[in-house]
């Protein structure tokens, strides 16, 4: 049996389509003009599934992208047929997402950036760097978009540095897709490249981090799995001890910084003296007077 004489076949036996074969017409055709195909058959768990996607995706999302995000839960919506039917207000009331502050880019530029990727085609993009403040101009392989923390980036491989690079998508001042098509790098993996992923600041070779948190912190420290790589050892004190391989020096500095006296980095000791040297700088700022 033809995959045509199949589909046919499973038209007419499954979904009672008005069918029939006539060598004058040409083939097959449809011999009631009003009949349509059968909406979706859902249940509850597949139903909700792809609302609260998009729900989340539409909090990580630049406001230009919810009008078009909007129209899709609508056909969805229309699509969908069994015994439940769900609307926006109805999860709206039910569930909520609280994201970090977002980073607002150009949704033209981010649908550039994702079809360069679909369709395995270059980028000419000039780029500002955040350290020099000059912005450069490259040719990258675009491979993949992630969102960390709000903001968005592209992973590629830049030609002219023959090497890989993530690039702030905000930070992006042109983009170009070019007519050619490249081959993706089988050394490339991304699934690695996001586990090693070094955020805005770049990374360097992930180094153990050793923090304590007290009693009073290592409660809400529980709670969470913080990183891929964590190891924790819990303390006869109620405090817990927290190792892992971190590759950002500066987030990592902040993250720590945020629990004020109830964390202690213990290693490595450039991090602990670059925290001491912040923290004697803050108490000169509030120092009594």
């Amino acid at each position: 049996m033809t995959w045509a004489k199949g589909l046919m076949t499973f038209m007419i036996d499954r979904l009672q389509a008005p069918l029939a074969n006539d060598r004058q017409r040409g083939g097959w055709y449809c011999t009631n003009s009003a009949y349509t195909l059968p909406n979706l058959t859902v249940t509850k768990g597949e139903l909700l599934a792809p609302f609260l996607s998009m729900e989340l995706a539409q909090r990580y999302m630049v406001t230009a992208f919810q009008e078009l995000l909007g129209s899709a839960v609508q056909k969805l919506q229309q699509a969908f047929k069994g015994d439940v039917s769900v609307s926006l207000e109805t999860l709206g009331a039910h569930h909520s997402f609280m994201p970090p502050p977002l980073t607002e880019i150009n949704p033209k530029l981010l649908t550039t950036i994702y079809q360069a990727i679909l369709e395995q085609r270059p980028l000419h993009i000039h780029y500002l760097a955040d350290k020099t403040g000059e912005i450069t101009e490259c040719k990258v392989e675009p491979y993949h978009l992630t969102n960390a923390k709000g903001a968005w980036y592209l992973l590629a491989f830049d030609r002219l540095r023959n090497d890989k690079r993530q690039f702030h998508i905000g930070r992006i001042q042109t983009c170009r897709m070019l007519p050619d098509k490249f081959e993706r790098r089988s050394s490339i993996v991304i699934a690695n490249w996001l586990a090693s992923f070094s955020g805005a600041e770049g990374g360097t070779a992930p180094t153990e981090v050793v923090i304590r948190f007290d009693a009073y912190q290592a409660k809400w420290i529980r709670e969470r799995r913080w990183h891929h790589t964590e190891q924790r050892e819990e303390n006869a004190d109620g405090s817990l001890t927290l190792r892992m391989k971190i590759g950002r020096p500066g987030e990592l500095q902040r993250w720590v910084m945020q629990y004020g006296s109830h964390a202690e980095v213990l290693a490595p000791d450039w991090l602990r003296s670059a925290i001491t040297k912040e923290a004697r700088k803050m108490s000169q700022i509030y120092k009594e007077k």
